[in-house]
Parts: structure tokens; C-alpha cells; sequence
């Protein structure tokens, strides 16, 4: 359905880390892209009335709930954004579908397949406009990958797709046991956590994947109860433990359908690492080179260069003329994580107005459970998986 009014009207479910960004990005999007209509951050959603109070203070929101059900009832409401630990998703989304609602989720898109599958369905029934917030599909860069490969600069055949999605967040110990150490609530740990966002990189760069084969570890199985959230994620630990039921880290290798070898891992466990993702495809004809902390940059090796020039060259992927940058600012002025999230929500009004889903969709994001799902079996069974 192709939206009339110039106005779309969003309901945030969810404020803390995740909630920031989404609430940072729906603030900045109609300021740097031309959008077919204004953004009104209508209702941001929370548990405790005093934090959302706060938060809808500080990130710009006109009104408060601590119930997502009323907000996705709101008829005024156009959008329904979800924020939320893992296992509200499902619920959430279906509803909103029903009510009529464009819905943007946080990934992993829910807790296992058949829940992907009811929301894929939900939001086919219902005509509504659905996308998976998997914003590393829109870093300029990742962007420019995209369009190379498509145009065959690395080849008529890709080989390798290589990626590594690191963070060291809960090396300690003594760190508490927060939601996303608990199965219950997060579905998995550092696999649905940081891998989901790897595993729909390579079916965006290269193709559907055909088989896996992975191993899973938990190195800390115990951990003290959490007693108090903190900021971003940080916690405050109690005097009391209990069990951790998620993987720290995954590692795995598989096969994509066009023939490409994958090799990917995820772990919250290397020392040093915040928020390291790197990214290597190799083709016939050439190599591409990502690494998120030096996101503004792509390095491309082409070996129809002469034998004597050959080596991997940077593009400073800033220019007008680069994916989104023309958005921002003069070039070689770069741009970081956050904006990210402003040009996935600048695609996605768009997709509203327009009554036309787009990428990465809630079936996107069935297809990402469905390798994950693959990856957890094969790690039980130490044995290859189907996909």
C-alpha cells in the first residue's frame, strides 16, 4: 500500500543501547537524505516508566509507554520499531503486521526458524513493508563491494568468502550474567549475536549457502547474576551465579551455492577486540579487503594490473559518488557506526512510502536463521549440515 499523508509517525519499542542508535538514526535521517515524507518520533516504548521517561527526554521522543501493546495499537502510528531482547521480537512483530504496521527489527530476526517463518508469513498476509536492521549492508564500503562484484571486477567466480566478527566484552569472568547470556531470552550467544550479522553479509556479497559444518564454545559456563544494568553493555554483578547457556564463541566453514568456500567466525572472547569485523573475498580475477575499524576504506587487488604495478590499492570510499556518501560530508571527511543505522532507516521510510519492502527483508532474515540453525546443529552432531 502506497502511503498518502507526508508524515510517517514511529513507535520505538525498546531505549537502551540499540534504542539509542535507532532513535539517533530516525532524528538524522530526514535532515541528510531526501525523504518523501517527515519523520515523527511519536512513542518510544520501555518497561520502567522513570527510564523511558528519561530516555524519551534525552533522544527526542513526544510521547511515552510502558506498554507495546498499546503502541502498536495506536492507530496514528505507522511504524513500529523494535529494540527489545531477542525473544520479544516474535510477538511484537506479529502484532504489528496485524494492525497494519510497517515493521523494522533488530536482528537476529527471532528466537529459531519456525518463529522466522510465522513472521515472514505474518507480514506477507498483511501487506506490510519489513526490514531487518542488519546495517553493515549499508557502510559505504560494503555498499561499493556489493556493486564491484556485481559488475564482475573480482571475476566471473568468487572462491573464498572470509569474515571475523570479534568483540571481548565478557572476557571477564566475573562479568554478570546479562540477557544476552541466556538462551531463554537472547536464542544464542556471540553465533545470533555477532555471526547473524556476518552470515547476511556473505549472502549479500556472494550468494546463498548450500551446506556448514562448525564447532561452538562456551569457555565461562558460570557467571554472577546481574544486579543492575548499566550503560551500553556494561552491568553491575551480585554476590549470586548462575549458568550460562549460549556460546562464547563459533567457527565454521561451508559452502555457498554458486561453489564459494566460507569461513567464518564469531567470538566475544579475543582480547582486544570492541568491534572488529573483517571481511576478505577472493575471486578469479581479483580480491576485495574490509576491516570495520577503518570502515571508510575498501582495498581492492586486481590482477589484470600490469605484473610490475600489482598490489592491493585503497578506495577511500567518500566521494559523492559512493554508496550514500554523497549524503554526508566533503570527501575524505568520514563518516562512523551510527550512520550506518541513518541510511538503512533513510532506505527504509522510503520502502514505506513507496509500499515496497526492502532489503534485507524478514525473509532475509529467515534465510539468516536457517544458516544459523545449520551451524548450531552441525556443532551438536560434528557433522556437515544441509543448509
Amino acid at each position: 500500500m502506497i502511503m498518502k499523508k507526508r508524515s510517517l509517525r514511529v513507535g520505538l519499542i525498546g531505549y537502551n543501547f540499540m534504542g539509542k542508535a535507532h532513535s539517533n538514526a530516525w532524528r538524522q535521517a530526514g535532515r541528510f537524505f531526501d525523504l518523501p515524507a517527515e519523520i515523527e518520533m511519536r512513542t518510544l516504548c520501555g518497561r520502567s516508566p522513570a527510564g523511558v521517561n528519561a530516555a524519551a527526554a534525552s533522544l527526542g521522543w513526544s510521547k511515552t509507554s510502558t506498554d507495546w501493546r498499546e503502541v502498536v495499537s495506536d492507530p496514528v502510528i505507522d511504524i513500529i520499531d523494535i529494540c527489545t531482547p531477542n525473544d520479544c521480537h516474535y510477538e511484537i512483530a506479529i502484532e504489528a503486521a496485524k494492525h497494519g504496521k510497517a515493521v523494522l527489527c533488530e536482528k537476529p530476526l527471532a528466537m529459531n526458524v519456525a518463529q522466522c517463518e510465522d513472521m515472514v508469513a505474518a507480514v506477507k498476509k498483511a501487506g506490510v513493508v519489513n526490514m531487518i536492521c542488519h546495517v553493515y549492508r549499508r557502510i559505504p564500503a560494503m555498499a561499493l563491494a556489493k556493486a564491484m562484484i556485481g559488475r564482475g571486477d573480482l571475476g566471473d567466480r568468487i572462491y573464498h568468502f572470509r569474515a571475523r566478527y570479534a568483540q571481548d566484552w565478557i572476557t571477564d569472568p566475573a562479568f554478570p550474567l546479562v540477557w544476552r547470556l541466556q538462551s531463554k531470552i537472547a536464542g544464542s550467544g556471540s553465533h545470533g549475536d555477532l555471526g547473524a550479522h556476518i552470515i547476511d553479509l556473505g549472502r549479500y556479497l556472494v550468494g546463498e549457502i548450500k551446506e556448514v559444518c562448525g564447532l561452538m564454545e562456551t569457555f565461562i559456563k558460570e557467571r554472577p547474576l546481574q544486579a543492575e544494568l548499566g550503560a551500553g553493555l556494561s552491568a553491575k554483578a551480585s554476590s549470586k551465579t548462575g549458568k550460562v547457556t549460549v556460546d562464547d564463541a563459533v567457527s565454521w566453514i561451508g559452502r555457498f551455492k554458486n561453489g564459494a568456500l566460507a569461513n567464518l567466525e564469531a567470538t566475544r572472547f579475543a582480547q582486544g577486540r570492541k568491534n572488529h569485523i573483517t571481511v576478505e573475498i577472493n575471486g578469479s580475477k581479483g580480491s576485495l579487503v574490509f576491516d570495520f575499524e577503518d570502515m571508510n576504506r575498501l582495498k581492492f587487488y586486481n590482477a589484470d594490473d600490469p605484473a610490475d604495478a600489482r598490489g592491493f590499492r585503497d578506495i577511500l570510499v567518500t566521494e559523492s559518488i559512493h554508496p550514500y556518501a554523497g549524503a554526508w560530508w566533503p570527501p575524505g571527511h568520514i563518516i562512523g557506526y551510527e550512520h550506518t543505522f541513518v541510511h538503512a532507516f533513510a532506505d527504509f521510510t522510503k520502502a514505506v512510502f513507496a509500499g515496497k519492502s526492502v532489503q534485507p527483508t524478514f525473509a532475509d532474515g529467515l534465510a539468516n536463521e536457517k544458516v544459523l540453525a545449520a551451524v548450531s546443529e552441525s556443532a551438536k552432531t560434528r557433522a556437515w549440515v544441509r543448509v
